[in-house]
Formats: structure tokens, sequence, C-alpha cells
């Protein structure tokens, strides 16, 4: 009888081991997540349901043996209402109990957002779009929406100046509001005391010199002649003289791909058409490097009211003081072209 309990007590011992191994080798060592995984990232959008995650691993094959997955999501408690959103990474071979525990509490993998050279708010909407999770229709909304827009101190002409090229990390589910109070931050740090004082030597709101500079970002692309140029445009506002900046005339009419400026952009009835109305644009007319920023801050003092491109493919510009001289730089600009046939 005795020998019978024993053999009993070892047969459910042995079953029991063998569920356990069972258990523990779908759980712990089984791999959930694919050996060959390509695409390392999960996506689980906001408001996302239980169900719709458990879809969402099942189409990338990473819910191992199913049924089993759903005890341990309960019992890991990583069942929520709505789910918990976010971008992750995951590793190829993880188990089960590696994959719940790190949709439930891991890290998300975070985003680099690369702002440089948009010219309109909207083309600033659709670049973020492409790496966070709300489309460009959101965004656009939130930027375009007067009451974020005054609490923050912009209007919707000035809010470009907002942006300072650069990349930026964020996460995949950060908000529209949220970029731009991130977007806040990094304003109101790049405009440090030293710049602010510069401004302020200059008679000019950090707006203003944002929007001179997006001017002198679209002029040149030549960082070395930037700041000779800004002091071109300090002389002719100090002077009243117009700004006569060809970028403004392109940006009033929205003309961005023409390859000359003609009476089409130049007598174009627009705020933002400086050979039109004296003064600054209203807002920026591009997004303007800090390259451009601090150019202008540093402009470079001198009697210097013209310039002209040299016209040989440098992209560099000649200086001039007087008309006269500007007339001689402009018939130099016209037989460089023509040397090189463009005329």
């Amino acid at each position: 009888m005795k020998k019978t309990i024993l053999i009993a007590l070892i047969a459910v011992a042995v079953t029991a081991l063998g569920i356990a191994l069972y258990y523990y080798n779908q759980l712990a060592i089984k791999a959930a997540v694919p050996r060959d995984l390509q695409d390392p990232i999960v996506l689980i959008p906001s408001n996302s349901s239980y169900e719709e995650v458990v879809a969402i691993l099942r189409e990338r094959n990473m819910l191992g043996n199913e049924q089993l997955f759903h005890q341990m999501t309960k019992r890991m408690g990583y069942r929520r209402d709505p789910m918990r959103n976010g971008r992750f990474a995951v590793e190829p071979g993880w188990s089960m109990i590696e994959l719940i525990r790190h949709l439930r509490n891991g890290k998300q993998d975070p985003v680099d957002v690369v702002l440089t050279n948009e010219r309109l708010l909207e083309n600033v909407a659709a670049k973020v779009a492409r790496f966070i999770e709300p489309d460009s229709l959101s965004v656009i909304t939130t930027f375009k929406d007067p009451e974020i827009l005054q609490q923050m101190g912009f209007t919707e002409e000035t809010l470009m100046s907002l942006f300072i090229p650069n990349t930026y990390e964020l996460f995949w589910n950060t908000t529209p509001g949220e970029f731009l109070e991130r977007m806040q931050k990094e304003h109101d740090r790049f405009w440090n005391n030293g710049r602010l004082e510069k401004a302020k030597a200059l008679d000019m709101s950090p707006a203003e010199v944002y929007t001179l500079a997006s001017i002198v970002e679209k002029e040149t692309l030549q960082d070395s002649e930037k700041k000779r140029m800004a002091g071109v445009y300090l002389n002719r506002l100090r002077t009243n003289m117009r700004l006569q900046a060809d970028p403004t005339s392109v940006f009033a009419r929205r003309d961005f791909n023409t390859r000359r400026v003609t009476d089409y952009h130049t007598k174009f009835d627009s705020p933002y058409n400086t050979y039109v109305y004296k003064g600054l644009p209203p807002g920026p007319i591009a997004m303007a490097s800090i390259s451009s920023i601090d150019a202008v801050l540093g402009a470079e003092d001198h009697d210097y009211v013209y310039f002209c491109a040299r016209g040989d493919g440098s992209g560099f510009h000649n200086f001039a003081k007087t008309l006269a001289a500007h007339n001689q730089n402009a018939a130099l600009y016209r037989e460089n072209q023509r040397k090189r046939g463009l005329r």
C-alpha cells in the first residue's frame, strides 16, 4: 500500500514538474518575439484597448502561446483601459514575460525630430508629424489656435520664430501641445541673457531679430558673409529705406520654386513684400538657422546699403555704399552670368 502511494506521489510530482517546466519554457525561455525580427519598434496608439494591443502583437507574431499570453497579462497587471501607449523597442528572442514587462512599464524608445529650413508653419507641422503620433492636421490646428498663441505670447505670423533649428529627442506619443511646450523651453534656453542683451542693443525683440535672420537665411548660403549682409539690412532699417529683399517678395507670392525674381513678385501687394512696404515683414519668411540669428545679433558695423550676387557661381555677393557702385556690381553680375551661359 505504501509503495503504491509513493509511486502515485512520484507520478504527481513528475507531472507537476513537467507542467512547471512547460510553463517555464513558454514564459521565460521560449521566444515570444521572433529571433529574426527585422523591425524592433512596436507602436501602441493612444487610447488603445487590450484587444487592439493583442491584435498589433498578433500581426507582428509576438504573442507566442496566445492563451497563455492572456493569462499572464492578467496576472502581471498589464491590462488597462486604455492600455499604455507609446513607441517601444523590443529585443529579438525576448520571452513572453520579458515582452509583457517591457510593454507594461519599460522605457519608451524616443524619436529624433529634426527641424531645419522649413518655410511655412504647415511645413513644420508636416515635418513634426513624420516623427510623432498626431497627424499634421492636428499639429497645424494647434499651431493656429488663437488661445494657445496668446498664452505663449506669439501670433500666427510670429510663431515661426519659436522654432530654433536643431534635433530634438521626443516621445512618439507627444501631443501637439506638449511639442509647443518643449519648443517654448528650447526657445527660452536659446535666448539667454547674452543674446537678449544684443537684441536690446539693436532695439529689436527676439521675434524681430529672427524675422530679419530669416531674410538673411534666404539671401545667402555663405555663413562668412551673413554678418555683413545683416549689417546692410540694419542700415536700411535705420535710414528708413525699404529692405527690398527678394526672398520676401517670393514668400509673399509663395512662389518658392522660381529661379528669377520679377515684377510679378516685387510689385505684389502684401505686407510681407519689402519692395512695397517699409520695415520688417509681419513675421519670419522661413525658419532661420542659428548662424543667421547670431549674424544679426553680431552684425558688422559698416556703411554698406547695397549688395549684389557676383553671378560667378560662388554664392557670394559684392557690397556697395553708393548706388553707382551697386550698379557696377550689377553689371559685373550680368557679365558673369553671360560668361556662364545663363543670360
